[in-house]
């Protein structure tokens, strides 16, 4: 019995919208980061870190997502300052928003501009090496506070898959729900107390 080859990488169905065509093999994840990298070296935003999906897959075992979401601290609080100013900088270098996203390299990314809790986690987020770029990361425990906020079933799940994998740091947790008043969020979605 032949065996089968193994398939290329594809974007999800519900993605595919994103991009013209599917490109064969695995994202250019490290041009991406390039990119995002310059974007905060030019100062278009003071300082970044990944969440979402990606931030999880950090810390967790890969699961399904299709884009990278990238929070940022604006530079400034200036109206032209962060989304536009971002945007107008990717457009001149030929990447394209589509929706709310802009696909960078071949990869689906979200800038979303912080509030007090992602603030908080990407001015407490951890830099690791990745390729030979230096990438900013939020903590697991922001992870599940973020996803617990957010309160969307991909977000409930995304709490289970982080607790199952991670030996999160509990009182950091707990300091962070409390702060951010998700306790009782939180308790819906892991049926105990925190």
């Amino acid at each position: 019995m032949a065996r089968r080859r193994p398939r290329p990488y594809r974007i999800p169905k519900s993605a595919r919208w994103l991009v013209k065509e599917a490109p064969a093999g695995p994202p250019p994840f490290r041009a991406t980061l390039e990119v995002i990298n310059d974007l905060r070296a030019k100062g278009l935003f003071a300082d970044y870190a990944i969440g979402g999906g990606i931030g999880a897959m950090r810390y967790t075992e890969p699961f399904e997502t299709y884009d990278l979401d990238v929070f940022f601290i604006p530079s400034t609080s200036n109206l032209t300052a962060g989304i536009p100013a971002i945007y107008q900088e990717l457009s001149r270098r030929g990447y394209e928003p589509c929706k709310e996203h802009v696909v960078i390299e071949g990869l689906p990314v979200q800038f979303l501009a912080t509030d007090a809790l992602t603030r908080e986690a990407v001015e407490q987020a951890r830099t690791v090496a990745y390729a030979d770029l230096r990438v900013r990361f939020m903590s697991p425990e922001h992870l599940v506070a973020i996803a617990v906020g957010a309160g969307r079933k991909k977000d409930q799940l995304r709490v289970g898959i982080i607790l199952d994998h991670v030996k999160v740091d509990k009182p950091k947790l707990d300091d962070i729900l409390k702060r951010h008043g998700l306790v009782e969020a939180y308790w819906a979605i892991v049926g105990k107390k925190p």
